[in-house]
């Protein structure tokens, strides 16, 4: 691991602090360790959501640091490049819960990071962007897909084709972001969630993602059968005899995420 990128483990939640300052930004250590990070948790039963969150009261993250682009060396941009889309599609294709902190300025890269999550909690002072264009770049860690897909092609071309930022209020109006709370506390809310999910099957959890998102590669009417045959599926595991025991039997089921 790299300090940074920090990592605390708390119950079955992963907390993930993206800790290189000034502004929290991202290079291929720390986006090769978050890979790493993501690849090991999806071997740890015991975790069932990864929260991540910046160092600081400022930054998020700021993205990537332009002076790795100074000298406009292709090969540094191909390396960035395929860090950036191995980590976050990694982040993003995790069988568990991903929760995004979004404790300030999250900008190009920072973004695409809250983008590959499943939710995003946004504090009132939180702003917004995806400015690559402004620099004569582009969104090469799944921005121009995701962003499209959360808040439709208009609000995508005017974050992206106009260089326009966002504050919390307005992310949470066009669906960036699932919801606003004040300074300091998108931390202590992210938990929050993730307590939640400790309630539900890890096993349905992962299953119930995979199907989310698997609207987002095909026609929604192909993955009906996929979605009962999947049901069915469940039967196989020991969450599925557990869940319905415990409800019968009016206790906390014990998951086993097996």
């Amino acid at each position: 691991m790299t300090n940074k990128l920090l990592v605390e483990y708390s119950a079955h939640t992963a907390l993930v602090t993206i800790n290189n300052p000034a502004a929290n930004t991202w290079d291929v250590e720390n986006l090769d360790a978050l890979k790493r990070l993501v690849t090991e948790l999806e071997g740890n039963s015991d975790i069932y959501s990864l929260v991540i969150t910046g160092q600081g009261e400022k930054f998020f993250s700021a993205g990537a640091d332009l002076n790795l682009f100074s000298q406009g060396d292709k090969k540094v941009a191909r390396e960035m490049a395929d860090a950036f889309g191995a980590a976050f599609e990694a982040l993003a294709n995790y069988k568990g819960v991903t929760i995004a902190a979004v404790n300030g300025y999250a900008m190009g890269g920072g973004l695409e990071c809250a983008l590959a999550c499943d939710i995003r909690i946004a504090e009132e002072h939180a702003v917004m962007a995806l400015p690559e264009a402004t620099v004569g770049l582009l969104p090469c860690g799944g921005g121009t897909q995701n962003l499209a897909w959360m808040v439709g092609e208009g609000w995508a071309k005017r974050l992206i084709l106009c260089g326009e930022r966002v504050n919390a209020e307005t992310a949470k109006l066009i669906g960036l972001v699932e919801e606003v709370v004040p300074r300091g506390e998108s931390l202590s809310r992210a938990l929050e969630l993730a307590g939640q999910v400790e309630k539900q099957s890890p096993s349905s959890v992962a299953v119930c993602k995979r199907l989310i998102q698997a609207a987002r590669f095909g026609p929604m009417a192909n993955t009906y059968s996929v979605e009962r045959d999947e049901f069915v599926g469940l039967f196989d595991t020991s969450d599925q005899k557990e869940g319905v025991q415990a409800f019968l039997e009016k206790r906390k089921p014990d998951w086993k995420n097996a």
